[in-house]
C-alpha cells in the first residue's frame, strides 16, 4: 500500500474526475419555455443562482428549437436574435464563450458535436438524456466512487 505525505500534498492533485451539482426547485407550473430551460440549467449546475450571465440558457433553447445540427457561428447568431427578442443584454455572446458553453453542455452529455456541428444528443428528449446518461451513468458512477471512499474507512 503506498504511503502518502499529506503535509507535502498539493491541492492541484485533488482534481475531480467528474462532478455535478444538483438543486431542487419548485414544481414547474406553467412557466414560459425560457424559464423552464433556466431552471434546468440551475438544477444541474450549468447556471449559478443569481447569475446574470445566463447565455447558456439561450444556447440550449436555440439547440432545442432548431431540431437540426448547427455550427457554433449559427448558434451565436441565433442566440443574439433570441436575446434581442427578449430584451436581454448581449452578455456572453462572444464566439469563444459560446464554444465554452457548448463544451459544458457536451460534458454533461446533453449536446453532441459531429463534424463541427452541434445538436441535442441524438435529437433525443432532454428528459430521456438526463435519465439515461446523467442519472443512470454519470451520477451512478460518482456515487459508486464516493461509496468506495466510505468503504475504505472500514
Amino acid at each position: 500500500m503506498p504511503k502518502f505525505d499529506f503535509l507535502n500534498m498539493k491541492v492541484s492533485k485533488d482534481r475531480p474526475l467528474a462532478e455535478i451539482t444538483l438543486r431542487k426547485y419548485e414544481k414547474p407550473y406553467s412557466m414560459p419555455k425560457r424559464e423552464l430551460i433556466r431552471k434546468i440549467c440551475l438544477s444541474i449546475g450549468l447556471l449559478q443562482p443569481g447569475d446574470s450571465r445566463d447565455v447558456i440558457v439561450d444556447i440550449l433553447q436555440v439547440l432545442i428549437d432548431a431540431k437540426k445540427e448547427l455550427t457554433s457561428e449559427e448558434i451565436e447568431k441565433e442566440v443574439v436574435k433570441h436575446r434581442k427578442k427578449y430584451n436581454l443584454e448581449l452578455r456572453g455572446v462572444a464566439s469563444s464563450n459560446i464554444r465554452r458553453q457548448l463544451k459544458r453542455l457536451r460534458d454533461l452529455f446533453l449536446v453532441e458535436k459531429i463534424s463541427n456541428r452541434y445538436r441535442i444528443a441524438e435529437f433525443d428528449e432532454l428528459s430521456h438524456i438526463f435519465e439515461e446518461k446523467i442519472e443512470k451513468f454519470y451520477i451512478k458512477s460518482i456515487i459508486e466512487r464516493v461509496k468506495e471512499y466510505f468503504n475504505a474507512l472500514k
